[in-house]
């Protein structure tokens, strides 16, 4: 019958879209409240290098013909690298193929491996000249392909509402904001890290990184597009 599958009245998708934006600023509220001035954020790596070999001790072990050092490396940064790679390609697949891609990188690298910055940093630029190459090959495949192919993305299963608003407010953020943004939220990277991988002066990257948060909180407090609520709600119908 026609009451049946009535739509959504604006009010209950006004609710549906304010429930996102809810879940999503809860998500990033640890990402917009300012990080103390001191520039040394929670790192269990560091903590944990405290009672057993750091990293670079274990990388240069692994030059010396131990494999034992080189799994425990893999074993302490294989998720912060896929998650690195994780948010910044939409395919858990392809960023599970481009972690084990650096790792391999490291891998051939290790007898020119010398300790002059911390490992995690040195892990992250070579993660990030794969991704740059990855980025590359994907637009030229784009390129080939024609602008039908230039748009197309994996479906992201298994994601919340809050997370794709989160997500969406994100991918708005200028490129650069953004990646400084990353860097500093979640992969927890000094701001000195972030100038040299980046190739910035650390004041510049302290001024970004205010700006992004400032930018990030705006878009997350602004009304929802009237398209994206009704996206919302005829999800919620099919449910």
């Amino acid at each position: 019958m026609a009451g049946t599958h009535a739509r959504p009245t604006t009010g209950v998708r006004s609710r549906l879209g304010g429930a996102a934006k809810r879940g999503a600023m809860a998500l990033v509220m640890p990402v917009i409240m300012p990080i103390p001035m001191n520039d040394a954020p929670g790192n269990p790596e560091a903590e944990m290098s405290a009672t057993a070999d750091s990293d670079e001790q274990l990388m240069l072990s692994f030059a010396g013909g131990s494999g034992e050092a080189f799994s425990e490396l893999f074993s302490r940064y294989k998720q912060p690298l896929f998650g690195f790679f994780r948010r910044r390609v939409p395919d858990p697949a392809q960023a599970e193929e481009l972690t084990q891609e650096t790792f391999l990188a490291v891998l051939r690298a290790s007898l020119r491996y010398e300790p002059r910055a911390r490992f995690r940093t040195y892990l992250y630029a070579v993660g990030f000249r794969i991704l740059r190459a990855h980025r590359r090959k994907a637009a030229s495949r784009a390129t080939f392909l024609g602008a039908a192919g230039a748009h197309r993305e994996p479906a992201v299963e298994n994601t919340t509402d809050a997370e794709v608003f989160l997500r969406q407010a994100m991918a708005k953020l200028e490129r650069t904001d953004r990646e400084i943004l990353m860097l500093r939220e979640f992969e927890q990277l000094s701001y000195a890290e972030i100038a040299n991988l980046l190739n910035l002066p650390v004041n510049t990257v302290r001024s970004r990184l205010f700006r992004a948060r400032a930018a990030l909180h705006d878009l997350l407090l602004a009304p929802a597009p009237k398209r994206a609520v009704a996206e919302l709600a005829e999800s919620e119908e099919r449910v």
